[in-house]
Formats: structure tokens, sequence, C-alpha cells
């Protein structure tokens, strides 16, 4: 599987002293960076993901060589959380049954600092082995019936609580040491923020402790209790309770890295419905890693664009990252399945025009299928080529599309609010409109006077305050679209007896 290396010295001279992936010591903490902001540099990634039998048929050669034909500058190397890649030591916290003596993630690094590349480890704290379950059923997540949840796809793994100390403990452990061995640029956490509603102790008492004395919500989610405000409904007091724990979170892997190098940082997996405040998100984010992985049935290809419009919203001076896959995103086939090249291609095009980093992600090292790799060459190379035109850039754009998430929560209309979005966003893209989002919590004068006209797309619950601000907007000489019932409905869902924006409409 191997291909000539091409030219490089650098390339040359690690694989003299190296050979493709021996049993060797890790290759140590390098010299951490001395420079804040080191991410803006990292244009092109490569997201190089190792399953468990990986290790003995890793060809490091090619893929290193690949790397440097292809231009890439940053690499998201698998390293541990629910199987290890390299020497950990410690406990449940299991290496590839096919490791043996090898380090498959020491060699990447240093083949990948080698070309220098940025480095940053993937680690996956979301399931474990019934070794683990049995000596630590704290870390469990359980459903609604009591029970311990077996993992849906990998037999013998066991789904892990995000909340409590599985991820807070142990996990914290896991990144202080590949963070001790390795000196990475940053850590990302892949399914960190949970796998849906848990039941066990932690989360019990935890959210007694917030809610003063709720036991956790059960049935549909729901923000509409009969004589009881949206902001007390145990489903709303729920997320906020999620929100403040993952937001501790971050804040302790963050902080824990910084204090073995103060460069590095957590770079959470972030998609278009995180629990995760995106004001929250907004002021921690250094970096913004998208997992908009491809399009299936009716996805539109602007889909991965939308996401970064929604982040840029509120997080513009973050790095965009994203998770774009060679492989196809369907129920019935794994990854190891490619898309067409003009699929991948389309999907990509429509991030690095809405500020993204140009990625590609392969999971699984082995090749299958090579069709995917001169498409991928040629748009890296492109992207390296044109890299002095994309750098450094902020949009024309005059139009924004007002982004609710209030009224995804709290509007209870048989009207899908997420429609009315996508609808005008398809309208703008075909009528050849540059436009941005604009998020509803940040529309002061800062934010929104770049804007020539904000268009409101059944943006149903808005505050008096928000009301108030539009208002002002378009005294200072701002235009605005509403659709259907924008305004109609206060911040929780409560309607009012008039729009709130009736004096700009009569």
């Amino acid at each position: 599987m191997s291909e000539p290396l091409g030219g490089g010295d650098v390339t040359r001279r690690f694989f003299v002293a190296s050979s493709a992936i021996a049993a060797v010591a890790p290759p140590g903490p390098g010299p951490y960076r001395t420079e804040d902001g080191w991410w803006r540099e990292a244009t092109r990634w490569v997201n190089f993901f190792l399953v468990e039998n990986d290790p003995p048929n890793l060809d490091l050669k090619f893929w290193l060589a690949y790397f440097q034909r292809i231009h890439a500058n940053a690499a998201r190397l698998t390293a541990g959380g629910t199987t290890a890649f390299y020497p950990t030591k410690l406990p449940f916290h299991p290496r590839s049954a096919w490791m043996g003596g090898m380090d498959p993630f020491g060699s990447l690094v240093a083949g990948c600092r080698a070309l220098k590349m940025k480095i940053i480890a993937r680690v996956d704290p979301h399931a474990v082995t019934a070794e683990a379950m049995k000596a630590h059923p704290e870390w469990i997540a359980v459903d609604a019936g009591a029970r311990m949840r077996p993992h849906g796809s990998a037999p013998g793994l066991w789904i892990t609580c995000a909340l409590g100390p599985r991820n807070f403990v142990h996990m914290t452990e896991v990144i202080k040491e590949v963070m001790s061995l390795y000196g990475v640029d940053a850590v990302f956490a892949n399914r960190w923020e949970g796998s849906g509603m848990c039941y066990c102790d932690h989360c019990r008492q935890g959210f007694r402790a917030f809610s003063g004395g709720m036991e956790l919500p059960r049935g549909q989610r729901t923000y509409t209790v009969a004589g009881v405000h949206p902001r007390d409904t145990p489903w709303y007091l729920h997320s906020r309770w999620v929100n403040q724990r993952l937001v501790e979170l971050w804040s302790l892997w963050d902080s824990e890295l910084r204090k073995i190098n103060p460069h590095s940082r957590f770079i959470p997996n972030v998609g278009g419905d995180s629990p995760v405040d995106l004001e929250e998100v907004a002021k921690r984010a250094a970096i913004l890693t998208i997992d908009r992985q491809g399009r299936s049935r009716t996805t539109p290809p602007w889909a991965i664009g939308q996401s970064a419009k929604r982040y840029r919203a509120v997080a513009p001076a973050a790095t965009l990252g994203a998770s774009l896959n060679v492989g196809i995103e369907a129920t019935h086939r794994w990854k190891d399945s490619v898309q067409s090249g003009p699929e991948i291609q389309i999907w990509a095009a429509n991030a690095v025009a809405n500020g993204v980093s140009l990625t590609f992600t392969k999971f699984c090292t082995t090749l299958y299928d090579r069709r995917w790799l001169p498409v991928e060459e040629e748009q890296f190379r492109w992207h390296y080529r044109s890299e002095k035109y994309l750098r450094d850039q902020a949009p024309l754009a005059r139009v924004a599309i007002v982004d609710s998430e209030q009224t995804g929560r709290f509007y209870t209309s048989r009207e899908d609010s997420g429609s009315h979005v996508s609808g005008i966003y398809q309208a703008l893209v075909e009528a050849r409109v540059p436009f941005e989002m604009a998020h509803e919590r940040l529309l002061g004068e800062p934010r929104i006077d770049r804007f020539k006209l904000l268009i409101l797309p059944n943006v149903a619950a808005l505050s008096d305050k928000q009301c108030a601000q539009l208002t002002e907007f378009v005294k200072r000489g701002g235009s605005l679209v509403a659709t259907y019932e924008s305004s109609l409905y206060d911040e929780w869902g409560v309607k009012r007896k008039d729009f709130g924006l009736a004096e700009l409409f009569g």
C-alpha cells in the first residue's frame, strides 16, 4: 500500500530514523508552543481516526507521504478514551488488543510533528468495557427503567454518563496523561456531551440539588405544563442543569490541559443541536469543530455552511473546523464506503466558502476504497495555492437571518420553526444574495449595524428587549422582513395580545 515519498527532506529524515510503526517509546512532549493563537495557522486538517484492529495494518509511510503531498498542516489523531492507542498506564483505559508493544498514536504524533503539523489528540469517553462497568457502575448511563445501558452497536461496551465521575474524574486523568506524554497542541473530545437522557444516581441527585427537589423529567420533552411558567418546568430546568455541568466539564478539562501546556486548548465536539448554550460556547471557544460529517437523504448541500454561520454569529473570532467525512452518512453503510467525488467536493466547498478550515475525515486507516484520495488531494492542493485569498477575511454580506434558539425551544405552534429558516435560507441561496446569521441574544448595535436587512423567519418568540432592539435597528435605518407569527410570543413562548413588533408593521 506504500507510494513514493515524493519530495521533502523532513519526511526522508524521519523515515530514516524510524520504522513504520515499531515498538517505540512515547516521543515526549517536545517543545511546547510559545505563542497563543497557533490554531489560526491550522487551515488544512486531516482527521485520522484509528479503530481497534488498525495498529498492525497502519501504513505510516504511505499516510505521512500523503499528508505532506496535500500540504496538510494540522492532524486530529485518535489517542484514547474508550480504547487507548498509546501505552497508557491508567486503569480501565484498555489498550487496543492489536497494539502489542506498539505505540500507534505516538508514531503518528512523531511523524506529523516532523512535518510541522499542529497535533490534536482525539478522545472518546462515551463507552467503557464490561470490566470497567463492574468496577465502576457509577460511570454508566441508566435508562428510565433503572437499567444500565449497553452499547447499541458495539457488543461488550457500556454507555457512560457524561455528567458524572467517568468524565469529571477518570477522563480528566486520561487527557492529562496524553498531554503529559505527547505535548499535543490540543485535545478534542467526541461524544463528550452524553448519549441522551440519563437517570443514574448522580444525575438524580445533581438535578434534585439544582432544581430544589425535583425528580428528573420523564416522557416527551415539553416546556408546556398547565399553570407552570416554562422557565419552571422540569424539562427546562434539566436543560439548564445539563448546560451548567457541561460548561463545568469544559472549564475543568481546559484548565487541566493548560496547567501542563499553557498554550493548549480543549476543543469540544459541537453540532447543530448542542446542549451547551451558544453564548457559553462564544465565551470559551478558540477552536470549534462542527460535527456535520456529510449529507444523508434530503440534507441540502448548504447545511454545513449554515452551521458555520450560526457559530460565527456568536463566536466570530473562533477558528472553525469540521468533520468532513469521505465515507457515506447513511444508516446501512459503515464509514468504509466512499462518497462520490462531486459529493465530497460540494460539501467541502460550502464549508470553505463559509470560513471553515478544509478537512477530510478517515475512520479506519485501512484503505478499502482509494477513489477518494485524488479528490481530496486536488482539493487540498487548490486550498494551498489559494490560501492567501482565504485567510483573514470578513463577510461582506449586508443581509442576515435571525437565528432563534428560544423559538425552537418554546414555540408550541404546530408550525415547525426550523422549516421556516430552511425556506428562507434556500430562497436566499437561489437568489444569489450573500447573507449571514445573527443571534437573537446579540441584537445590539455592535453586532447588527453592519447589516442593512434582518430577516425573521417565523421568529415567534422574542422578548420585549429584543423587540425594542429590532425597533431601534429600523430607526437607525435598517430594514426588517418578518414572516408568519414573528414576535407574537414572548421569549418563553407565552402568547401576547398583539405582535411585539406591531409598532413597526402596523
